[in-house]
């Protein structure tokens, strides 16, 4: 049981666990979630921790996109934006890279969910570590991270 999945079953929202077999030497994670899950990359969402003006903030894009820092700066009312460094993330939000929940976080981050989530009846996010993943609606996603949607993939 991860922090992931206990603040999902708290918040009593409805979703769904799946596990598959992670392989240490996969270059993407979330990529090969998709592919191991059977599952469009554009459901699969990665969790990425960015600093805007020299705070912490959590981006969740799909897995085959990549991050425009620009826009998460605009969207979070910043002025600059960058990856923030791994160890920074992980001390932050309490998981591993590559298993890094937007849910059950150590810390409340601000959170921004790209709005193509809101295309999907249900997408599929990190539950906390490698090889598992909580699908969920993208409305109870955002609700759950007090997210902003805004358009920060490309």
């Amino acid at each position: 049981m991860t922090p992931a999945v206990l603040a999902a079953r708290r918040a009593r929202v409805e979703f769904r666990i799946h596990e598959y077999e992670h392989d240490p030497a996969a270059e993407s994670y979330g990529l090969e979630a998709a592919l191991k899950l059977g599952v469009a990359p554009e459901r699969v969402f990665k969790t990425l921790v960015a600093n805007v003006d020299a705070d912490l903030v959590v981006a969740i894009v799909p897995v085959a996109c990549t991050l425009d820092l620009k826009a998460l700066a605009s969207a979070t009312n910043g002025k600059r934006a960058a990856m923030a460094e791994m160890r920074a993330a992980e001390r932050a939000t309490g998981y591993v890279a590559g298993g890094i929940s937007p849910l059950g976080q150590k810390k409340r981050l601000r959170t921004v969910l790209d709005e193509s989530a809101l295309q999907h009846e249900t997408v599929f996010v990190s539950a906390g570590r490698r090889g598992l993943e909580l699908e969920l609606s993208p409305h109870d996603l955002s609700r759950l991270t007090s997210a902003v949607i805004a358009p920060i993939a490309r």
